[in-house]
């Protein structure tokens, strides 16, 4: 399983939210890249950068962040957060990103996400799905719809995705646990290359999630709150 440490940038600073409440900010850092950097030197491959402006201004915003830690590290970037045109998904790739996670676009702009999908590859677009009581929410978790987490995986996958992030909303940042069966249940009916998201508070969770046949977990608050340290997180890399 792929550990995959997060990054969520709002205003250049590395910050984290809880369940998607921008009124719930908290910096931890005023230099992502100096985290980046921290990160690979302890034997990280992967990195999960989120423009939270850009998921709120509906157009990617912080591609100079992506820009500096792609020029300055050897991490696998997978970057979201406001991608909602054919240019910002190329700016993305053109700043350094090795996938892009598209949420809100796959559930309003379905015609131009698959467009995507067949550009540049299943292996470069991801499938954003976050949920609040099984539903999807969208715009940086601002609005919901009435779309089924697992119907809406299952439907693209049946369209050609193989990678998707899936964040219970109700569990991000509470550092009270992944949302197991959630998990379990998408893959029992979704064959996918799942990544975990949202909840993960020590080295059992990230396990558990191993054990139910996870391909990624993200890891974020429990990182900055000094729950996991990183020396951990390398024996699982």
């Amino acid at each position: 399983m792929r550990i995959i440490p997060a990054i969520d940038i709002i205003n250049g600073n590395c910050v984290r939210l809880t369940k998607g409440d921008y009124a719930t900010k908290k910096i931890y850092n005023e230099n992502p890249l100096e985290v980046a950097k921290e990160f690979e030197a302890n034997g990280i491959e992967y990195l999960h950068l989120v423009d939270l402006d850009g998921a709120k201004s509906s157009h990617i915003v912080n591609h100079k962040v992506l820009y500096q830690i792609a020029t300055a590290t050897k991490l696998k970037i997978d970057f979201g957060g406001g991608l909602k045109s054919n240019k910002d998904v190329e700016i993305a790739f053109e700043n350094g990103a090795s996938q892009i996670t598209g949420g809100s676009i796959a559930v309003k702009n379905p015609l131009l996400f698959q467009e995507w999908i067949s550009t540049y590859g299943s292996d470069k677009i991801i499938l954003g799905a976050d949920a609040h009581n099984r539903k999807i929410a969208t715009s940086g978790w601002l609005e919901s719809s009435e779309k089924d987490v697992v119907d809406f995986i299952a439907d693209y996958q049946s369209k050609g995705i193989d990678y998707v992030v899936c964040t219970d909303i109700a569990k991000d940042g509470m550092l009270e646990g992944a949302s197991n069966a959630l998990y379990e249940e998408i893959l029992l009916k979704v064959k996918v290359k799942l990544i975990a998201s949202g909840g993960v508070s020590c080295m059992n969770d990230l396990h558990l999630l191993k054990q139910i046949g996870c391909e990624g977990a993200i890891v974020g608050k429990a990182i900055y709150e000094g729950k996991i340290s990183l020396k951990e997180l390398s024996t699982l890399c």
